[in-house]
């Protein structure tokens, strides 16, 4: 009879068939949660508590910004908890 290959693969073929797919598998999840970004910034990045003042100071020392867009946002910060805490 053609196409007849005797009594199949037997308990060992499909045992070592089904484990090599749980590791690939594994190795396929494994590698996409590596690669993709995390959503927390646990490697030095701006944390979810950082207030305004904080992230100012951060950019001003990184350079970002110079000393007048510096002390004029410094003071529209300080003006507007000013605003907020006086209001009820």
């Amino acid at each position: 009879m053609m196409g007849w290959y005797g009594s199949g693969m037997g308990f060992a073929g499909w045992f070592f068939m089904g484990l090599f797919w749980l590791v690939l598998l594994g190795v396929i999840i494994w590698a996409v949660v590596r690669l993709l970004p995390t959503r927390h910034q646990g490697h030095g990045g701006p944390s979810a508590t950082e207030t305004p003042e904080e992230i100012l100071d951060r950019r001003f020392a990184r350079g970002e910004i110079d000393v007048e867009t510096y002390q004029a946002q410094r003071t529209a910060l300080v003006q507007s908890r000013g605003d907020r805490q006086s209001r009820p």
